[in-house]
């Protein structure tokens, strides 16, 4: 199938992040500096609480299923994160793409330029969500890309990618987009919802990838690495690249470092899926703090519906005493609109809710 123009949105083109922290960096520029937020503390500071850890082989056989399943449905209600071990992806595949993912943020800058964001685009190297020459920008670099289904790709990006970091980010797409479903598949069976539904909704779904590049700051108290937000998404599967730790949730109004345990893969319900589920499963406000000593990777893989698709409550989850929460939109509509926003907590999640019966209008 030929290539696919999807436009979703645009982010204004900002100055390379790793490369101004390459220079010892004497003074934050302004628009790095974040007094405008609750951040959290950076520190390494014990977590007074675990992230649930979620065993998918217990998952998918074995006498001990209906109770991980049951383990399943309490992470997503309680935490809308959980680490995932044994989940079936070669360990050989998982390290080739750690390394592709540190000697693509190394290539110089020359090499680099191939890959920027155009103006008026999404993805490419650069970041997201910036909307005003005014705004706060993050510590930090990404690479972002549509990854499948195929013809939803950028010419120049995914197809240009070299080899063999393309053949290994084509397997690794491939084996991620099999888990995301697997993953709903059980998420469904956990909720009691109609399997087909949920199989419909996410069938020939969007996949995208978010490589993030976070340098060290002299200062990292004073910076961001991401801003705290939930996903918009429907499915988050995030893989540490390197060992620095920064991914913070916010539970129970504080903020909890996870460390990433060895082989997994962290796992969280983005808006779309409490959307589906009709907010039986949240989605959690999350960030990327940074240290002063070196940098930290990461790759999120995100899972979509359909974009031809129209999202909204399952129906199998409403009913007369369940009544729906959220309003119905095509998923390409509800992407364009949220890209056209600045990102910040669970705003967009809140623009799709519906209030005394009726859709809000904001």
């Amino acid at each position: 199938m030929a290539s696919k123009v999807v436009k979703l949105g645009s982010s204004l083109l900002v100055p390379s992040v790793q490369e101004l922290a390459k220079d010892p960096v004497t003074g934050i520029p302004s628009r790095y500096l974040r007094p405008d937020q609750d951040l959290p503390m950076v520190s390494d500071a014990t977590p007074m609480a675990e992230v649930p850890v979620i065993d998918m082989e217990k998952l998918v056989a074995g006498e001990s299923m209906d109770l991980e399943l049951e383990r399943v449905h309490s992470a997503c209600k309680e935490w809308g994160f959980f680490q995932l071990v044994n989940h079936g992806i070669s360990s050989l595949l998982v390290e080739k793409v750690k390394l592709g993912i540190q000697e693509w943020f190394n290539l110089p800058m020359e090499e680099k330029k191939k890959f920027w964001q155009e103006d008026g685009e999404l993805e490419g190297f650069g970041q997201a969500f910036v909307v005003s020459e005014e705004q706060k920008l993050n510590w930090g670099d990404l690479y972002f890309m549509i990854t499948q289904p195929p013809h939803l790709r950028k010419p120049h990006l995914f197809p240009k990618l070299p080899l063999p970091f393309r053949e290994t980010m084509e397997a690794y797409s491939v084996e991620l987009k099999n888990l995301a479903k697997n993953i709903l598949e059980k998420m469904a069976k956990a909720l009691k919802m109609e399997a087909e539904e949920m199989r419909e909704l996410f069938e020939d779904g969007m996949q995208s990838m978010r490589m993030n590049y976070y340098p060290p700051c002299p200062q990292p108290d004073l910076v961001i690495g991401l801003t705290p937000h939930s996903d918009a998404v429907g499915l988050t599967i995030l893989l540490q690249v390197n060992e620095m730790e920064g991914l913070q949730i916010r539970k129970d109004g504080r903020w909890v470092p996870v460390k990433a345990l060895p082989n997994a893969f962290i796992v969280n319900i983005g808006d779309i899926l409490e959307i589906v589920t009709n907010g039986a499963y949240h989605s959690i406000e999350h960030c990327a703090t940074v240290n002063s000593v070196k940098e930290r990777l990461s790759i999120a893989t995100f899972y979509n519906p359909n974009l031809d698709a129209e999202m909204g409550p399952a129906p199998s989850l409403i009913g007369s005493h369940n009544p729906a929460l959220f309003k119905r939109m095509k998923v390409e509509e509800y992407f364009k609109c949220l890209f056209a926003r600045e990102l910040h907590s669970r705003s967009y999640l809140d623009v799709m809710r519906i209030e005394n019966g009726k859709g809000n209008s904001t």
